[in-house]
């Protein structure tokens, strides 16, 4: 199994690709000559990607500025690609944001707009966009999980509980395309500087503190490691041997053991 051989007509859609992990993924991507779809709410930073894409690869870039966490935008979104001409043969669901602290401290909508970013919006592309690629018999998609999918994570119930279902959904979804042409993969990094943690509150001092040194990975490496197994059709990618390590631990150790750990160890826990 391999990634789809670039075309003019063809692109790869990646979302969340104005800044951290799906920045690097459209950079992968470009190198090795597809052209990418560039798809976030912050249009004035996909322009300044795709430029600078178009003109160091030579591929075709395109921009499509979009909230994931509307079901509209989301339909315009597949209206806007097919309107273009193009044929979406590598999907890449990177786009989502964590929140931060207890359940019971949390705000309302901001959980439930992570649920239908982090959650929804995979399932409504890939319904959108994976019969087409069955259809033609090529493709690929790259869902972004996270080593929080392996295990729950008081401090981050809602992220580790949606990474846990994209997880799941990719993996049955890999198995239902076999022998498609098509390959699904879940790519689940451990800590990235991207400025994630920040977003959601947790600061890179406070995030370092609180996970070793040996556990981060630099976003470009997981970028490369996203998207090489994703050419090899791998179901599941964990970039790093400490990341690979930390996912079975959270397999495998009993949940009377670990989440009072865990519960202990995160920053947003320690008033709690």
């Amino acid at each position: 199994m391999s990634l789809p051989d670039p075309a003019s007509d063809r692109t790869a859609l990646v979302t969340g690709a104005s800044s951290g992990i799906g920045d690097e993924i459209a950079r992968e991507l470009a190198r090795r000559g597809h052209g990418v779809t560039l798809v976030a709410r912050r249009e004035d930073r996909l322009r300044l990607l795709a430029d600078e894409l178009a003109e160091r690869h030579g591929v075709r870039t395109e921009v499509v500025a979009a909230d994931l966490a509307d079901a509209g935008s989301r339909a315009e979104l597949q209206s806007a690609v097919e309107g273009l001409g193009l044929t979406v043969d590598v999907l890449v669901n990177n786009a989502g944001f964590s929140t931060m602290g207890a359940v019971a401290t949390a705000e309302v909508e901001a959980e439930l707009r992570l649920v239908r970013v982090d959650v929804e919006a995979v399932v409504d592309l890939c319904v959108r966009f994976v019969p087409g690629m069955v259809e033609r018999g090529r493709g690929a998609v790259l869902n972004v999980a996270s080593v929080g999918a392996f295990q729950p994570l008081p401090g981050q119930a809602s992220y580790a509980a949606a990474k846990a279902f994209v997880l799941s959904y990719t993996d049955s979804l890999h198995t239902e395309l076999a022998g498609t042409g098509v390959t699904a993969t879940s790519l689940c990094p451990g800590p990235v500087r991207t400025g994630f943690g920040a977003a959601a509150g947790i600061s890179d001092h406070d995030a370092e503190g609180a996970l070793p040194s040996f556990m981060w990975e630099p976003v470009d490496a997981v970028a490369r490691a996203a998207v090489d197994g994703l050419d090899k059709g791998r179901r599941v990618v964990i970039p790093g041997a400490a990341n690979h390590i930390s996912a079975y631990a959270g397999r495998v150790t009993p949940k009377t053991l670990l989440l009072p750990l865990l519960k202990r160890g995160h920053p947003a826990m320690r008033d709690a």
